[in-house]
């Protein structure tokens, strides 16, 4: 069996959301973010369009073909630029650690760069914390730190900030 044989990528199903959710833990555990994901499975299927209604996301599962296990998911969306337009971005990539060094990730990337040339969009866009040893993987395939070479800094606004904003635009316009 080749190796594009031995792990199938596609679309997630309903079915897959449960996995695709431990696997999330198992990010957020990696990143030393215990307490992070907030999200349920009811809500994954929604945003993912897997009950109807819009899609805000792409989720992919990577799929051992020997095992018949999910080893890897991508969670993607499309995103805009006024510079260049359209564009892909991807929330997450992981690969469960017994399954790495198998080029599993690498599937992974590959596939959502092709979506993204499927989509017809000049860039993937991407995060990934300076710690990780993800980012030399990422650059030895052609990723550049926008923040090393562009100076740019990655914000957010949330929770009860957020709030506060959506308060404050009502004594704006008074």
């Amino acid at each position: 069996m080749s190796k594009s044989e031995e792990l199938t990528f596609r679309r997630a199903k309903v079915d897959d959301i449960k996995d695709v959710l431990s696997m999330i833990q198992e990010l957020a555990d990696f990143e030393k973010m215990s307490g992070g994901p907030q999200l349920t499975e009811e809500d994954l299927k929604r945003d993912a369009g897997l009950t109807g209604g819009q899609e805000y996301c792409e989720v992919y599962v990577l799929i051992d073909n020997f095992t018949n296990q999910t080893i890897g998911y991508s969670i993607c969306y499309k995103a805009y630029s006024t510079w260049q337009g359209r564009y892909f971005f991807v929330e997450d990539i992981y690969v469960r650690p017994e399954h790495r060094k198998r080029g599993a990730g690498k599937r992974i990337f590959l596939e959502v760069s092709a979506r993204a040339v499927e989509l017809q969009c000049p860039r993937l866009e991407f995060n990934v914390l300076e710690w990780n040893p993800a980012r030399q993987f990422y650059e030895r395939l052609g990723a550049v730190d926008l923040t090393a070479k562009e100076g740019w800094h990655y914000y957010r606004v949330e929770g009860q900030q957020l709030t506060k904003l959506a308060k404050d635009l009502a004594a704006y316009k008074s």
